[in-house]
């Protein structure tokens, strides 16, 4: 952000407010992570802070701190709406495209008459926002918002719960440290929240070693699922709506489970296509390895986005077909 932008946020911050804050729709660790540090940090400054998630958020976040003050759209659209009606900015985070609220939401954001302000890290921003900070290199929008503490001048502000809720959405969004995006100053920023009260060793535990049995056995029925592509450095996992049912899936059990095609020696390309009834669709994700440019393929076939080695999309064909679809593309894929 430019050193203008960063007076003029400070100066509309400098009174008390009513402010509203958004995560995507099916919010994951870095969405819920920055939200919640954000709010947490403008209650500080003696503003009203709304945090609306589109819908619900997987289970094994429902410990963060203070979640539970969160508003769901989709249960409570009325008084969401009114809070964004109320609200002289709105914040949005870890998304770059109104769209990604779902589209209830979306129109309800398109009709307002208020300040936006975006913090995200995905590519091709959109132009609603009249602050937008946008690092496309940056590992998470929680390193982000540590960022934009700290052009306010206000890391110091930065309590045991902000702490760890931006460590929580760095080591999700990092693999736990292990993907490119990860830098000198990410660690940085890490030890500072550790030595702002981040438990690490509690949180890894919190996300990482709290499976249910059915998440464990719907991994198992994953990996059975399996197609290894050698001949395209490619793996990919499917699960119909049948299978997920009879495994009693909850929202964030496949969480992860994209990256063990990653896994495989010789595979720099894994895919995971999740069947949804309630919606009509299939549920995808892409993770890739070096510079095979998962973000174009699923902005350019399913709908979707993200970053270079990480994206997601959807497609409306049935399941069966949308597999199809894919191992057709393959030879071009794997070659563009």
């Amino acid at each position: 952000m430019t050193a203008e932008q960063i007076s003029e946020i400070k100066s509309l911050l400098a009174n008390p407010r009513t402010i509203s804050i958004i995560p995507h729709r099916n919010p994951d660790g870095d969405a819920l992570g920055s939200t919640l540090a954000l709010k947490l940090y403008l209650e500080q400054l003696g503003h009203t802070v709304h945090l609306i998630s589109p819908n619900l958020y997987p289970d094994f976040l429902s410990w963060l701190p203070h979640q539970e003050e969160i508003i769901l759209f989709c249960e409570q659209q009325q008084k969401a709406t009114q809070c964004l009606q109320d609200s002289s900015m709105v914040f949005t985070l870890d998304f770059n495209d109104l769209s990604r609220t779902g589209e209830a939401m979306q129109q309800v954001l398109a009709d307002l008459d208020t300040t936006f302000v975006m913090i995200d890290h995905h590519q091709a921003p959109a132009d609603y926002a009249r602050f937008t900070y946008s690092d496309v290199n940056c590992s998470s929008t929680c390193e982000m918002v540590f960022n934009f503490l700290e052009f306010l001048g206000d890391t110091h502000l930065i309590t045991e719960d902000m702490a760890t809720c931006l460590y929580t959405g760095i080591m999700t969004d990092t693999g736990s440290f292990r993907f490119s995006s990860t830098t000198s100053r990410t660690h940085k920023i890490i030890a500072r929240l550790i030595d702002a009260g981040a438990n690490n060793t509690a949180i890894h535990n919190a996300i990482y070693d709290s499976s249910s049995s059915n998440r464990m056995q719907l991994l198992g029925v994953a990996l059975s699922n399996m197609k290894i592509l050698p001949a395209y450095k490619t793996a990919y996992i499917s699960l119909s709506q049948e299978e997920l049912d009879q495994n009693n899936f909850k929202k964030g059990d496949t969480e992860g489970f994209v990256n063990y095609g990653l896994a495989i020696k010789g595979i720099i390309f894994a895919a995971i296509f999740i069947e949804n009834k309630e919606e009509n669709i299939v549920k995808i994700s892409l993770r890739s390895k070096g510079d095979f440019d998962v973000n174009q393929i699923a902005r350019k076939h399913f709908q979707g986005g993200g970053h270079i080695n990480a994206a997601g999309g959807k497609s409306d064909l049935p399941l069966s077909e949308t597999l199809e679809k894919f191992e057709q593309l393959l030879p071009q894929l794997t070659h563009e």
